[in-house]
């Protein structure tokens, strides 16, 4: 039932307006709904306000609405109407429904109890979650900025610095049951295929000088020294680090993430995540690893117990994949347009070793191509310096070492740099190709090719968490429990980010900006301060729908005005 307002043209073009109660109700004679007027009020120009006043009111105490209609509205004209402040309401919304639906939340506040914990532990790793996901910015920035000013989060805007700190330390006290939890929590939801779970290591570096030196111990859990001087793969290696380990489904969901020691080498880290995952016991899974993590110990870890496994192998280091894999003939078999495959298997028995060589077209013309560039660069410098009077040792040296040209140099008898047609030959043997090798004979090549394709997905998971979006670094801690616990926050971001985009079929990139026009306004009218959330836009509505999130509400809070603001 509502106000209905028509309207009558006259023939000196005034118009005349009429208010009448109506209602909708389905015609069955014509197939279709149909206004149906309940009372007419009459001309507006002559209706007497007051009716509709007390009509307003006594709707409002009936159905218990909270709001109270003003007696004198000045006229007719609305009393004047002062906005506060407007802030982002759709993300936070979104993220906290996800939240819930996954598991999350409820699990936490399983581990929260009450008593001495009566603290809110779970709200505040929400907030920090929510951050990371729409501003990422410091534990200090989230508690003094973003929650008070930056997001509507009304129930996190009384939290202090102190409760974000004690909520990591909270989340630390059983982290990898609760990431067993949601895990399977999320793969019911969203009948994750878990037959290969790909696993990777990144680094992350520290702005400090000094290494961290002895092992700490918190709540009787002991915690190695992490911030160490290792091998980086973001080329800082003089910078202490952490490496961070990460299993991931086909669909890039986080299964679950581990944090070494910043000298961890990454073949060590296989039996580590290998022991990790079969506690979980998730049934047939293939691990799917990259060339740093193959080695003869970690292929008979990744054996025991039945286990299967598919390793980029660095063919290009190996003599067997140079003399009796990449050099055996066999015809290809076309996966798709970007993938070739075939197969070869050396030795026989239990030292039977079973290869997938790929092939990528496109990639090895473009190799090809690059190839000749630097060559024709090469020649260039090298008749340079033979054209020179005076030895150049520095630049021969340069030369040699330097990762464009050195893999095709080599000296002479007479220790002048060459271009070695050798190297050249294996370089070609390679354009385009890489070797896979696995134990898992019930995969056809196929399959073994397509799903270390797949891996691109864990490479994008750690481009999320460092270089865009969630931004796991800078790290601002510096005892190892607190590194961890942030480390595992900006994982749980990730399963909330990749959850969204699933369901979407969209970046939450993209996602995000539409949600952001959903905001919740805070204004002051008629001696009431009132929060009210903006209609979502087309696009926005189409989102939360196909997220399955319901609306905001429309009216989020109604205060006195002598309330103070909270979270808006």
């Amino acid at each position: 039932m509502y106000l209905r307002t028509t309207q009558r043209r006259n023939r000196d073009g005034s118009v005349v307006r009429y208010y009448q109660l109506a209602e909708t109700v389905w015609d069955p004679a014509r197939g279709r709904p149909q206004a149906r007027i309940v009372h007419n009020f009459g001309r507006a120009d002559a209706l007497d306000l007051a009716v509709l006043r007390r009509l307003a009111r006594s709707i409002a105490r009936v159905a218990n609405a909270g709001v109270e209609v003003p007696e004198d509205l000045g006229g007719g004209v609305l009393p004047d109407l002062v906005i506060e402040s407007s802030r982002p309401l759709g993300g936070v919304h979104v993220a906290r429904a996800l939240w819930e639906e996954l598991g999350v939340g409820p699990a936490l506040r399983r581990r929260q109890g009450s008593g001495r914990r009566s603290a809110d532990h779970e709200t505040a790793l929400f907030a920090m979650v929510a951050n990371r996901l729409l501003e990422p910015v410091s534990k200090l920035a989230c508690h003094e900025h973003w929650l008070p000013e930056g997001v509507h989060l009304p129930a996190a805007a009384s939290l202090t610095l102190e409760q974000l700190y004690r909520a990591m330390d909270f989340l630390m006290e059983d982290v990898e049951s609760l990431e067993r939890e949601v895990f399977f929590a999320t793969a019911d939801l969203f009948r994750l295929d878990v037959d290969l779970v790909f696993w990777d290591t990144t680094t992350v570096w520290f702005d400090v000088d000094e290494e961290d030196e002895q092992e700490r111990v918190r709540a009787g859990r002991r915690y190695p020294a992490l911030r160490r001087r290792g091998h980086s793969k973001e080329h800082r290696d003089h910078e202490p680090q952490i490496v961070v380990g990460l299993a991931v489904t086909r669909d890039g969901v986080p299964v679950r993430s581990w944090v070494f020691p910043g000298n961890t080498v990454d073949a060590t880290t296989v039996e580590t995540i290998k022991e990790g995952l079969r506690e979980w016991k998730l049934g047939r899974v293939v691990l799917v690893g990259d060339a740093g993590m193959d080695s003869a110990d970690n292929r008979r870890v990744l054996s025991a117990g039945l286990g299967r496994y598919v390793l980029a192998v660095p063919a290009g280091k190996l003599k067997e994949v140079q003399e009796e894999v990449l050099s055996r003939p066999g015809r290809y078999k076309k996966v798709r347009d970007n993938l070739h495959v075939k197969e070869v298997v050396v030795g026989e028995g239990e030292r039977r070793r079973r290869y997938v060589v790929c092939r990528n077209l496109e990639e090895a013309e473009r190799q090809r191509h690059h190839r000749r560039q630097v060559l024709e660069e090469l020649d260039l410098e090298l008749k340079s310096l033979r054209r020179s009077k005076k030895d150049h040792p520095k630049r021969a040296c340069e030369l040699l070492a330097s990762g464009r040209y050195g893999p095709y140099l080599s000296r002479d008898e007479h220790g002048r740099l060459r271009v070695d047609p050798a190297k050249v030959r294996k370089a070609t043997r390679m354009d385009g190709r890489f070797v896979l090798l696995t134990n898992d004979d019930t995969l056809d090549a196929a399959d073994v090719g397509a799903g270390y394709k797949a891996m691109t997905i864990i490479e994008s998971c750690f481009r999320r968490m460092k270089t865009s979006g969630l931004r796991i670094r800078p790290v601002y801690h510096w005892t190892p429990h607190r590194i961890t616990a942030h480390v595992k926050l900006c994982v749980l971001t990730l399963l909330v980010q990749r959850a969204a985009e699933i369901r979407a079929g969209d970046t939450w990139r993209n996602l995000a900006a539409e949600l952001e026009q959903i905001q919740a306004v805070r204004y002051r009218v008629a001696g009431k301060t009132i929060v009210q959330a903006t209609r979502p836009t087309s696009r926005a509505s189409e989102i939360l729908a196909t997220l399955g999130v319901t609306k905001p509400k429309s009216i989020l809070a109604i205060e006195d005005p002598a309330v103070a603001p909270s979270g808006t």
